[in-house]
């Protein structure tokens, strides 16, 4: 049989070239690609735990043993202030959260490479790649949010009305991710050193996010530098949306979720741009 029409079988080869969207609007192509976004995503969770001991279990277990070593170091030691907080609780909201940007970035930023013989053979949105590891890795922070429960019951702490803006934040701690993960995969087709680079980041940002103190340890002058990183706005509203007495810097939440929308406006951008080549560099 003779296929005439890409729109009919988007994921045909054509001699190993990139087939063209055409006449196809951007948008209209992903939600066409929708149901490949959730293979893709499927794939990388199945990849992510095959012949894992513990399975699901280290979306807890890294946060949690984290947890134990800031607890004893920054808890009591430095006597970071928590506001009352309990040290687990107050360092394991933000690890949650920090260990699915930290986790997804890797794994996105090496997507396009390490899909090399896909891209080279069949044409699809290639920002399914980044987007299939940004979500998959969803499951993993609702595992780890899970026992976050549990250690609120533990201490006897309910939360109030503001848990409704949880997804919000999490919607948010989404953008963020995404927009930065494109931007570093697209440039890691060009400059293979970018996944050397992308470990030093992480380790870099833990200290200038709000993971292991809170915003208001910091000098107004500092808070406003703070801002610019749009983690902040996710790991303050964690902790706002799960303990009652827990404040925001507003003014910071405002700079930091403009930054967060920032980041994905350029990180689109830019790889939309690049994907042009992606097939040939690759």
């Amino acid at each position: 049989m003779v296929i005439q029409e890409q729109e009919q079988h988007p994921l045909v080869p054509q001699h190993g070239e990139e087939i063209r969207a055409g006449k196809w609007e951007w948008t209209s192509e992903l939600w066409h690609f929708s149901e490949l976004l959730y293979f893709l995503a499927w794939r990388d969770v199945k990849v992510r735990y095959k012949q894992a001991a513990f399975g699901a279990a280290w979306a807890i277990i890294q946060p949690l043993f984290t947890m134990f070593i800031f607890t004893f170091f920054f808890g009591r030691m430095a006597n970071i202030p928590s506001g009352g907080i309990p040290y687990p609780l107050f360092f394991y909201t933000t690890l949650v959260s920090w260990t699915y940007f930290a986790g997804t970035l890797g794994q996105a930023g090496n997507s396009l490479v390490s899909n090399a013989p896909l891209i080279t053979k069949i044409y699809f949105p290639r920002i399914l790649l980044p987007a299939s590891s940004a979500l998959s890795s969803l499951l993993d922070f609702g595992v780890g949010s899970s026992f976050l429960v549990v250690m609120m019951l533990y201490y006897r702490i309910a939360p109030t009305w503001k848990i409704v803006f949880w997804p919000l934040v999490v919607l948010d701690m989404l953008v963020v991710t995404l927009g930065i993960s494109m931007w570093l995969a697209a440039l890691n087709v060009r400059y293979r050193d970018i996944k050397h680079v992308i470990p030093f980041m992480v380790q870099l940002g833990l200290w200038v996010t709000p993971v292991l103190y809170p915003v208001s340890y910091l000098s107004p002058r500092w808070r406003l530098l703070l801002a610019l990183n749009p983690l902040s706005a996710v790991m303050e509203a964690f902790r706002a949306s799960v303990f009652p007495k827990y404040q925001l810097d507003w003014r910071l939440m405002a700079t930091s979720l403009g930054t967060s929308l920032l980041f994905l406006v350029i990180g689109v951008l830019y790889f939309r741009k690049a994907e042009r080549s992606f097939a040939d560099i690759i």
